[in-house]
Parts: C-alpha cells; sequence; structure tokens
C-alpha cells in the first residue's frame, strides 16, 4: 500500500503570486510553482534556514524539503533566463495559523480555502474598467473557497489616491479590477491588497473564478490618469467621455 502524502506546513499564503519580464509582455509561456515549493525559497534563501531547520519549520523530512527545493530553484533560473510568467499557486500543504497551530489542509489551486475579503470594481453586475473611476465595490466574504455572502459600497467620491486605504479599512485582501495605474498598483501592494487586474465580465463569476483558480486576468494592465485628465484624455491614448474609455478595456492595448 503506498504511504500518504505527507501535507507540509507553510506559515503564509505568498504576498505576491504574480511575476512577469517587462522586456516581453506577449506570447510568454507560464510557469507554476507550488506553495510548499516557495516556502523553501522564503526560508531557506531569504530567512537563510539550513535544510535541516526548513524540514522541521514545515514538518517533513530533510529529503522532501531537497526535492522541493530544487524544483523551486530550477523553476526561479528558468524565470530569469526564459523571460516566461511565473505564478504560485495550488499544492498540498497545511496553513498555520500565528501560534503553529494547523488551519486547513488539502490542495489549493486558488486562495479560497481560509476566509477572505474579496473586491471587485463594480457597475450594473460588471467588473468596471477604471480603478480610479470606480464609484462602488463589490464586496465578497469567502471562506473554504465559497462565497457565504456579499455586499456593494459605495466609495463616497474617493479618488484613486484615497481607494486602497478605503479597501484596506474594509478588510479586503484580494481585488480584481480592469484597468488600473501604476501609482494605484503602488498603493495596493503598500497596503497588503493582492490585485488581480484585467479582468472584465460578470462580477459574482470573476470572484467565484478567482476562488477555483481559474481566473482570467493580465498582470500587465495598466492605465494611468494623471495626464491630461481634465480634457478627457488618458495617457492610454484615448478620448474619454464621461469617464468611460469607448476603446474597451483601458491598458490592454
Amino acid at each position: 500500500m503506498a504511504r500518504p502524502v505527507k501535507e507540509k506546513q507553510v506559515d503564509r499564503l505568498p504576498r505576491y503570486d504574480c511575476f512577469c519580464a517587462v522586456s516581453r509582455r506577449e506570447d510568454r509561456h507560464q510557469i507554476r510553482m507550488a506553495v510548499e515549493e516557495y516556502e523553501t525559497i522564503r526560508l531557506i534563501d531569504y530567512l537563510e534556514l539550513t535544510q535541516e531547520e526548513c524540514a522541521s519549520r514545515m514538518g517533513v523530512g530533510r529529503g522532501t524539503i531537497q526535492s522541493l527545493y530544487a524544483s523551486a530553484r530550477k523553476k526561479l533560473a528558468r524565470f530569469l533566463v526564459e523571460g516566461a510568467g511565473l505564478d504560485i499557486g495550488g499544492g498540498e500543504f497545511v496553513l498555520r495559523d500565528s501560534e503553529g497551530s494547523s488551519l486547513k489542509s488539502g490542495p489549493l489551486a486558488g486562495k479560497g480555502d481560509q476566509a477572505m475579503k474579496i473586491a471587485v470594481t463594480y457597475e450594473n453586475g460588471q467588473v468596471f474598467q477604471h480603478f480610479g473611476h470606480t464609484e462602488q465595490f463589490k464586496i465578497y466574504n469567502a471562506e473554504n473557497g465559497k462565497i457565504q455572502s456579499s455586499q456593494v459600497v459605495d466609495t463616497n467620491g474617493s479618488g484613486h489616491g484615497a481607494l486602497a486605504g478605503f479597501l484596506a479599512d474594509l478588510g479586503v485582501e484580494v481585488l480584481i479590477c480592469g484597468g488600473i495605474g501604476m501609482g494605484a498598483k503602488n498603493a495596493l501592494a503598500e497596503a497588503g491588497i493582492r490585485l488581480y487586474p484585467g479582468a472584465s465580465g460578470d462580477a459574482d463569476r470573476q470572484a467565484e473564478a478567482f476562488l477555483a483558480g481559474s481566473l482570467s486576468y493580465d498582470p500587465d494592465t495598466q492605465c494611468s490618469h494623471h495626464h491630461g485628465e481634465e480634457h478627457g484624455e488618458h495617457s492610454c491614448g484615448h478620448h474619454h467621455e464621461n469617464g468611460t474609455c469607448g476603446h474597451g478595456q483601458c491598458g490592454t492595448h
């Protein structure tokens, strides 16, 4: 009888889980790194633990750590040399709380096997395509990979510079949106909110797709609104009428 796979203990999920080479934005292939592989990089290369200490921390044998670490380093090398996209997610692990006790276990294809709040830029049931101009967010309370409840909240006129703090105050951990400027991206990163831009379509379906690990998004999506905005023209090169873009999703051209 085959021995059951021993789940690896992980302290926390990656704060940043999607990377790409700036000089190669199109036609790139994706490399997928499991969360437990990422954890070995974090513990050994970032925190400078020995492999033995890493094995003890993750609750597995040193041979398992050597295998995970070698695989993770290989993927990092491919990412750097090939200019591929790198996504971190999925795997078989146990997520611990701050006191070291197990919280959830099993394969995590997305980010849904823990309690979290997901925000989507929202207008008439759809993902609104301009983060800085959104007048509403739909907030989803999710647990165990399922949406438990949701509500639509008004931004009360908050501009793009204040929206990151607005979401952080609501306890939001994940934002799904369309176009977004670099300044807003940086503000969200500082607030610890994971960003998934370039999404479109029905807001409820996008939130469900995120929890299922199948969300279609583009991390390169951008739409800067800082120059020429008073003339109705954004730096994406399109003329905007009443704050909307007649050319579809900004930042995807």
